[in-house]
């Protein structure tokens, strides 16, 4: 055993210093405020240090409890929870209605059917555009709950809408989704992993009855932290609390919620994190215009490189981005390190995120970077083309 491979200095992160556009963090660097507090929180389950409650999510000292009933707000709704990433509040919403019938758009992240699939739902998709924009059309939802009922004979439990989907960076429709939701009397579900805590989501006015969120790819938070706010009406179901007591010890577990199993097992640095990040991100979501200013004038610049074009909508309304790129994709076949090239290429110029031996296509994300910070990575992937003799547009 070569416990050698485990010291600091074999632990240095590949991207310290870089510039980072991968498409999964971009949401989740760190204010300053959350930096300054690291290593105070760091150790395990540090909240729990002075938990009396029995849960940490009714702490006042640190205001976890104070801070559960802001997110809610900031988010249109009643009551939050926080989870063990979206994935797991998928899952908690899904418990509450196990065996029963759900509709998904078809962009869905992996986990939102792993969810489904373990809570024994019946999983009917909403269709999406195909090539090259992928749009989810909203009336879709409509015809598919129609279908739904010729099936099952009755319409569905849940619709699930992926605000913004992670493989091209769509914006969908969301308002849409939940007037219609709202028309068939289906309970909304909205994921916001890739949208709230960098835009502005209002539960209310989408007309949601659970909103999904990710601490770590959207709140400025660490790792794992995921947020599940509803209405009064629906808390009861979905945070429902432990009803076993041990038939020899007599034990119960009363104050326990079961979706959240029993006390979420986030309080350490994430919770403390998503803490000293909220009014940064508070203030950062009334910014979103400019994000997606920056956001379009960096497909114009990428666009510039031959062969790269946008797969997704446009135009653009979101910082998460999907690009083909035949003319990476010709030089990585004959080029040594083979797909490996454009990573390598990019990490010389100071630019980090970009998939290794992903060269055919390729998603960015750019939020959160400065002009400054922008224009030194499309300059970055402008030099390669260039170097390979790639033309690139004046």
């Amino acid at each position: 055993m070569d416990l050698n491979r485990y010291s600091p200095n074999n632990l240095k992160r590949p991207s310290k210093g870089l510039i980072n556009i991968h498409p999964i963090q971009r949401g989740g660097i760190l204010t300053e405020e959350a930096r300054k507090i690291l290593l105070e929180w760091a150790d395990g389950y540090s909240v729990c240090d002075v938990c009396l409650e029995g849960r940490v999510d009714l702490l006042r000292n640190p205001p976890v409890d104070e801070l559960k009933q802001d997110v809610a707000e900031f988010l249109g709704m009643d009551t939050a929870r926080f989870t063990a990433g979206a994935r797991h509040a998928k899952f908690a919403v899904m418990s509450a209605f196990q065996r029963g019938t759900l509709v998904l758009d078809s962009l869905a992240h992996y986990t939102s059917y792993t969810s489904a699939e373990l809570n024994d739902m019946r999983v009917f998709e909403v269709p999406n555009s195909g090539y090259p924009d992928f749009r989810v059309d909203p009336e879709m939802y409509a015809e598919t709950f129609e279908r739904v009922r010729e099936e099952t004979g009755s319409y569905p439990d849940l619709a699930l809408l992926t605000h913004v989907d992670y493989r091209y960076g769509n914006l969908a429709d969301a308002e849409r989704v939940g007037k219609i939701c709202e028309e068939y009397e289906v309970l909304f579900v909205l994921n916001t992993a890739y949208s709230s805590g960098v835009m502005e989501v209002n539960g209310k006015k989408l007309r949601t009855a659970f909103i999904v969120a990710s601490g770590h790819k959207s709140w400025a938070a660490t790792a794992p932290i995921g947020i599940l706010a509803t209405n009064y009406e629906l808390s009861d179901r979905v945070f429902r609390t432990s009803k076993m007591r041990g038939d020899w010890s007599g034990r119960a577990f009363t104050k326990k919620e079961l979706a959240v199993f029993g006390c979420s097992p986030v309080f350490g640095l994430p919770v403390m994190t998503l803490m000293a990040s909220f009014p940064g991100v508070v203030e950062r979501v009334k910014h979103w215009n400019e994000e997606i200013e920056k956001a379009r004038w960096f497909v114009r610049e990428m666009e510039k490189i031959e062969g790269v074009q946008l797969i997704g909508e446009r135009p653009k309304n979101h910082t998460l981005m999907h690009f083909e790129s035949p003319a990476f994709h010709s030089i990585a076949k004959k080029h040594r390190k083979r797909g490996y090239f454009l990573y390598h290429e990019l990490k010389k110029r100071g630019v980090f995120g970009v998939q290794a031996g992903m060269t055919k296509n390729f998603k960015v994300n750019i939020y959160g970077l400065s002009w400054e910070d922008l224009d030194k990575v499309v300059s970055a992937f402008k030099d390669i083309a260039e170097n390979y003799g790639v033309e690139v547009e004046d």
